[in-house]
């Protein structure tokens, strides 16, 4: 026992004793971080893989919607190009031409009606006024009202009243 004292006590023995005892130290936190990365590595290794789940996933939805959005406008495309070609068909109908002709001068006339002196120049400028008329009536409300009710797109040819006085002696 005295030798072991004695062999504890010695210099290198000490030396010996106190750099394994830091070894040791170093040993355990080298230890004890590789356990902590490790496990940290699976932690992320695994987030990461529900996170390129989530985004596959996340993809898939986009892609299926964008299909469904490009197969709908597919198909409104092709009802409008079928509706163009329909209103063209309809407007090339034979005597649309000649009606909305027939409406210019009935508005061409109602107007002549009202401007009666200088025929030629005021039916020239009724004419351009029925003109303008028919184009305004071709877009918006009064088209949709005046395709409903057909005879109410013009303002009426009635007559100027006359006045007859009935008082004889108002007369003298």
């Amino acid at each position: 026992m005295d030798s072991l004292i004695t062999a504890l006590q010695h210099p290198f023995t000490l030396g010996l004793l106190l750099g394994l005892l830091i070894a040791g130290f170093v040993w355990k936190a080298g230890f004890s971080a590789s356990r902590h990365a490790t496990r940290e590595f699976k932690r992320v290794s695994t987030e990461m893989k529900d996170l390129q789940g989530h985004l596959n996933t996340q993809l898939k939805i986009n892609a299926s919607g964008n299909e469904a959005l490009k197969t709908e406008l597919e198909t409104l495309k092709l009802q409008n190009e079928t509706l163009r070609v329909n209103l063209a068909i309809l407007q090339q109908k034979p005597g649309k031409a000649e009606q909305r002709h027939l409406q210019l001068y009935e508005f061409a006339v109602s107007a002549m009606r009202e401007q009666a002196p200088g025929f030629a120049p005021a039916w020239e400028k009724a004419i351009r006024d029925a003109e303008a008329k028919m184009s305004a009536a071709d877009t918006g409300l009064f088209k949709l009202v005046r395709r409903v009710i057909p005879g109410l797109g013009h303002s009426p040819s009635s007559p100027t009243a006359v006045i007859v006085n009935e008082d004889p002696a108002s007369n003298v």
